[in-house]
């Protein structure tokens, strides 16, 4: 079985890059697969140690991934980096093994469940337990070839359902760990936790389940997303995952939520945990440049703040601040 542990090569958190996947699965135009071979060989090459880069769905349900093998067949690969598939069920999987066995598949598989049954209907088409059967499946099926990551969609609140009980969610990550998977990624869909609300269940996570990997993933829907991610990085949580630009939220075609649905921004996390102290691994001298260019390739601007107001000019100060 290979080593797949999550290795932050001295960072103190370590950043999943989203744009390529959880970002343009929002997006209606379809973006040509030499386009999104650049950006998210940019991405590597800007020191995220995990890129998501594309999703093994349904082309009839999200057409924006139609062409995940194609991409992953053309990717550049840098050493040290995991790329990420996103797997909703056994067919996914068996994709996945088939461009691995190619010579070019993703090294990263996530397997997706909801914390509620409406969303799991509306968002995967199979009820919350067809699903758990279905990761059963998967996890068997991928016999160690992947590093696998479990996600839990609405496990802070569920726009369907409304209050999503943390038992709920704490007993999800046990069925995921039952399953063999080692890092479960809480996932704030719609943008309704609070940082007392984070703090608490990623602290009960880590007491439950100290052997699994805690990953955090927030929306910034109501733009609580940065405190959030202070929350949970207090609750003892170092991995994050983020887009560039804010981008993302629900798939074109499947909608749930409102306004704003994008993910936080990771220009403005990056530049929040560097103010901090904290060591990101990524290029800051680059960072403002990779937004550009994924402005440029959807033609409009985008939502991070940083992008505009430039980084914290006080960031030596902080630091030297930080250190006395």
């Amino acid at each position: 079985m290979n080593d797949f542990s999550l290795e932050d090569d001295g960072r103190d958190v370590v950043l999943c890059e989203c744009f390529a996947r959880d970002g343009l699965q929002h997006e209606p135009s379809m973006l040509p697969t030499a386009v999104k071979a650049d950006l998210v060989g940019r991405f590597a090459d800007l020191g995220f140690s995990r890129v998501e880069a594309t999703s093994y769905s349904n082309p009839k349900v999200i057409p924006q991934f139609g062409d995940a093998s194609a991409l992953l067949r053309v990717l550049a690969r840098r050493p040290g980096v995991f790329y990420k598939a996103t797997c909703a069920n056994l067919r996914a999987v068996q994709r996945a093994l088939a461009d691995a066995d190619a010579g070019f598949g993703a090294n990263e598989i996530s397997l997706l469940v909801s914390a509620t049954d409406t969303h799991s209907r509306k968002n995967l088409a199979r009820s919350r337990e067809d699903q758990w059967l279905n990761i059963g499946e998967m996890a068997a099926a991928a016999a160690g070839r992947f590093r696998l990551i479990g996600t839990i969609s609405m496990a802070f609140g569920c726009p369907f359902e409304g209050f999503v009980a943390p038992d709920e969610v704490i007993a999800a990550v046990g069925r995921f760990r039952q399953a063999g998977v080692r890092h479960v990624t809480l996932g704030d869909t719609t943008g309704t936790a609070t940082p007392r609300s984070t703090a608490a269940l990623f602290r009960r996570m880590r007491a439950e389940f100290p052997d699994v990997v805690p990953i955090a993933h927030f929306h910034d829907t109501r733009g609580t997303g940065l405190a959030n991610y202070v929350a949970a990085l207090e609750a003892g949580v170092r991995h994050f995952d983020c887009a560039l630009g804010g981008v993302g939220g629900h798939p074109a075609k499947v909608k749930y939520g409102g306004g704003h649905t994008g993910n936080v921004s990771s220009e403005d996390l990056i530049d929040l945990f560097e103010n901090m102290g904290l060591k990101t691994g990524i290029d800051m001298d680059a960072l403002l440049e990779t937004v550009e260019a994924c402005e440029q390739v959807l033609g409009r601007e985008l939502h991070g703040r940083v992008a505009r107001s430039g980084l914290n000019p006080l960031r030596t100060a902080l630091l030297n601040t930080a250190v006395a």
